[in-house]
Formats: C-alpha cells, structure tokens, sequence
C-alpha cells in the first residue's frame, strides 16, 4: 500500500480520472478501426507496429491528466515517461494488442492504471470495438459491457488438466520462453493463442484460468496485474516474484493453478 492510506475520496478520484481517460481513448480509436489504417515499424529487427490511432488516443489521454491529475507521473508506450511530484504515476498503452488491431480483431485494448513505488494499485482494461471495460482495485472488480454489469470473479478450476490457457507466443517472446509455455500448454485442456491484453480479461471474468507470457514491458502488464488480483486471482513472473516492470508474466485464477504452473516453468 502507499505509505498513506488514500481515502476513499482520493481512490474516487483516481477511478474518475481513469474513466474518463478510457472514454476519451475509446472515442479517439473507434473512428480509425478497420478503417485500413497504416502503420509504422517501431522495431528495426522485427515487426512491432504503431498507429495514428496508437499515438492519437495517448495524447488524448495525457490532455485529461494534464486537467485532473496535474502533480502525477505518466509511463506512456508512445510517448515515455514524465516525473510527477505526488508519489503516483500513471501507466498508460493506448493499443494493447496493435498488431491485433490492424488485423481487425477486437482483442487489442486499452490499458491504464495507476501505481505507487509498490506497484499498481488500480487498473483498466477496455475493449472499445464491443464496448466492454475491465476494472479493478480500490474495492472494485467490476466488467461493464454489453450485457451490463457484473462482478469479477476468477475461476475455481484446480488442476492444469482441467485448465485453459493463453498467450500471444509465438508472436511474443524467445524460443526459451516458448519452449516454456508450451511444457505447461501440453499439461493444459486447452490452449487459445493471440489474445493479448483481453486474455487477461478473460482471467479475470473467470473464462479462462491461466496466461502465460514473455517479453513484456510495464505498460503491458500493470492494468492486468491490478484487474486479475481484485478479481482474486495472482500474476508474478515465472518465478513467482513481482511482474510490475514486464518481462515474463504468469496470469493465474488461483493458487493452486499458479503453484502448478510455476513448478514446470522453474526449469526454463
């Protein structure tokens, strides 16, 4: 927790400035999906793409922190990182899931979420093409979508043999982190590929009962860390300690399925 204790009006505060962020994202996007939207590589030795719509909806997004949240810091994909002087930093990927987008599937989403020096504290997750939004922290595990609102809740399911997974491999991650994942996939009931951020929405609404990913970078990953554990579920890295800054991630629905994972993923 941060060092004070934030009150409830300040944890009300936080949550309006999120949903507003996320509003102002969905707005900025929509408009430009499977419209044939160009991208630009950002990666010299592979493929990682951006968007107009990548840039224009993060830009969006800091114009609201600049009006409501002044003194906080911003980690942004696009656009980097700025210090705040209030002890909270806001982590931001405006298109989770760009290559997803381009391809005109609605698994890409919006990611914000807000942390202290301990980690996140609250997060969104919002997918604006079928209108469902992800939160959770300050009390709140909440999906409001189509079908209105409900709790968060992830799965029961005990044993990897009776467990769904997913990942982006192998479009993310080494041949190691591969071989990984698959030693757990193999002991798994199913294994669905290429969801991004929306897999672990999926944890979450207690669909799906693992993720399991390399290659991350924070912004990847903090709004699902906060999302998953205030639906009761855990994410560490593969070797079980704290997943905030990227790299490998374990998304589980519950101990006994994480303790599982982790056993197999010990060896890579």
């Amino acid at each position: 927790m941060h060092p004070n204790p934030l009150s409830e009006r300040a944890q009300d505060e936080f949550r309006t400035c999120a949903h507003q962020m996320a509003d102002v994202a969905r707005d900025v996007i929509l408009p430009m999906f499977r419209t044939g939207l160009t991208s630009d590589n950002k990666d010299a030795d592979g493929f990682d793409p951006v968007t107009q719509a990548d840039r224009a909806a993060e830009l969006a997004m800091r114009d609201v922190l600049a009006k409501l949240r002044p003194d906080d810091g911003i980690f942004g994909e696009e656009f980097g990182q700025s210090d705040g002087n209030s002890g909270f930093q806001w982590v931001l990927d405006p298109i989770d899931g760009t290559r997803g987008f381009i391809s005109g599937t609605p698994t890409w989403g919006v990611l914000i979420s807000i942390r202290d020096e301990t980690g996140p504290l609250y997060g969104i997750i919002d997918q604006p093409y079928i209108g469902e939004r992800f939160e959770g922290g300050f009390g709140h595990a909440e999906l409001n979508g189509p079908l209105g609102a409900r709790a968060l809740a992830t799965s029961q399911v005990a044993d990897l043999s009776d467990a769904t997974v997913l990942t982006t491999f192998p479009e993310v991650g080494t041949a190691q982190d591969g071989a990984g994942f698959h030693a757990v996939a193999e002991t798994c009931k199913l294994t669905r590929y290429g969801m991004d951020c929306y897999g672990y929405a999926l944890v979450a609404a207690g669909q799906v009962d693992l993720v399991i990913e390399a290659g991350l970078s924070a912004y990847d990953i903090q709004a699902p860390i906060a999302v998953v554990q205030a639906a009761g579920g855990i994410v560490t890295n593969w070797n079980g300690g704290p997943a905030h800054e990227g790299g490998r991630a374990i998304a589980a629905a519950n101990a006994a399925l994480h303790a599982q994972a982790l056993d197999i993923l010990a060896g890579y």
